[in-house]
């Protein structure tokens, strides 16, 4: 019997060395949405005269929770160009997901078109895309927070 109590207190002993909690928490990829859409259209959060972040909100597309927003951009609407990617996480208890991106080496009082897409850090789409938008930047020294503020 105490032989048995001794080997039962090694083993819990060496499961517990051997336990590894970073390897617990990275859960497997949940299932894609069939369906994912903009549920608050892209916007202007806040723009310097030489970048802007744009925000918006889509149902959250599933997949691996590694994501990227991504904005294709340009003055030019007929030509988005230019590409800003920001990686985010996504939450699997929210429906939604807000969507953030960063756009850098604007230049001021410029106006930049733009539309806003989302996809996995496979590089997969999520299969959704804004109409193009479009915003100016600020004069020099100037900034515009076009976004409403949280109170």
């Amino acid at each position: 019997m105490n032989g048995l109590l001794v080997k039962l207190a090694l083993a819990a002993a060496g499961s517990l060395l051997c336990y590894s909690p970073i390897g617990a928490q990275i859960p497997p990829p949940q299932k894609r949405a069939e369906h994912v859409e903009i549920t608050k259209a892209p916007a202007l959060e806040i723009a310097h005269d030489d970048l802007a972040i744009i925000r918006w909100t889509s149902t959250n597309p599933g997949g691996d929770d590694e994501h990227f927003a991504v904005a294709h951009y340009g003055t030019d609407p007929n030509d988005l160009s230019q590409t800003a990617k920001n990686h985010i996480r996504l939450n699997r208890g929210h429906p939604e997901t807000i969507f953030r991106v960063r756009m850098q080496g604007l230049k001021p009082d410029t106006t930049y078109y733009y539309k806003v897409t989302s996809m996995g850090a496979d590089g997969q789409s999520d299969g959704v895309e804004s109409p193009v938008n479009h915003f100016t930047t600020p004069a020099p020294g100037q900034v515009t927070s076009a976004y409403p503020q949280p109170k």
